[in-house]
């Protein structure tokens, strides 16, 4: 626009508003709120696989969702820090390939974003190769864990073992684990995603050793184990993140709970 298209010379902003135009409230809204379910470590398994083969939904795009909902959580803590620095930690599974693509979108937000994978990188395959190669072409740091960056006062997303964990971690991930959770005793902030490394998320046990976290976002539903006395010091703040598979599928599998637990919400007790 130039001043001629813009005789009054008011000033014109660069940026466009993200927030979208709505009509007018309504006086009695109808609550549109995400219904929390809970599924075993198992049957989590079994909804990706059923989200994937009976409804068409590529697993790239449940890993993109819960990419996207797990920044939201990432941007929040990072405000409440007062930092814009975050180290995304990466296990070689799928676990990994989500930190790989929650760090493609902070990027985005501008974030100052490393990656550290304590494995070769070339292991990834599948939708976690696909989100590596995006972001070695996007230029985002990637170091392994001997050239850990100082994790002091930093956002530290746990993306290393998923709720598959079966077994202590060891080698590498142990070191690393221990890192993350003396980084958070000198400032650092850890948000875990789907659930801490370490943790047995069926039974609530935590291994050793085993990330503690300030936030866990668990993806699409709760597990059972976190309704466990013994979790809770590794779990911190719980909430629920939709990855977009279909509402049936949670009600044929999962074991409603009583209440919400939004981005916001803590985790609840099932439903007799």
């Amino acid at each position: 626009m130039t001043g001629e298209d813009n005789p009054n010379n008011t000033p014109l902003s660069p940026f466009a508003s993200r927030e979208p135009t709505s009509p007018a409230p309504i006086s009695s809204p109808p609550a549109l709120e995400y219904p929390i379910y809970e599924l075993s470590v198992e049957r989590s398994r079994e909804l990706d696989r059923a989200a994937i083969e009976e409804f068409g939904i590529p697993g790239i795009v449940l890993m993109e969702n819960a990419a996207r909902g797990m920044t939201d959580h990432a941007l929040t803590m990072l405000r409440e820090l007062g930092t814009d620095q975050a180290v995304i930690c990466c296990g070689p599974g799928n676990n990994g390939g989500d930190g790989l693509a929650i760090a493609r979108h902070l990027a985005a937000h501008q974030a100052q974003v490393t990656i550290v994978c304590a494995h070769d990188p070339a292991q990834y395959t599948g939708d976690a190769r696909i989100n590596h190669e995006i972001i070695r072409r996007m230029g985002i740091p990637v170091v392994t864990h001997e050239s850990l960056p100082d994790l002091r006062g930093v956002l530290i997303i746990d993306a290393l073992f998923g709720t598959g964990l079966t077994r202590p971690p060891g080698g590498v991930f142990a070191e690393l684990i221990c890192s993350i959770n003396g980084a958070r005793a000198s400032g650092a902030r850890v948000l875990a995603v789907d659930t801490p490394s370490g943790l047995d998320a069926q039974t609530g046990v935590p291994m050793d050793p085993c990330v503690t976290a300030d936030r866990t976002v668990t993806l699409a539903a709760l597990k059972p184990g976190f309704s466990s006395l013994d979790a809770q010091h590794t779990l911190g703040r719980v909430s629920v993140e939709d990855i977009g598979v279909p509402i049936e599928l949670l009600g044929r599998l999962g074991t409603r709970v009583q209440g919400q637990a939004g981005r916001s919400g803590n985790s609840a007790r099932p439903e007799a």
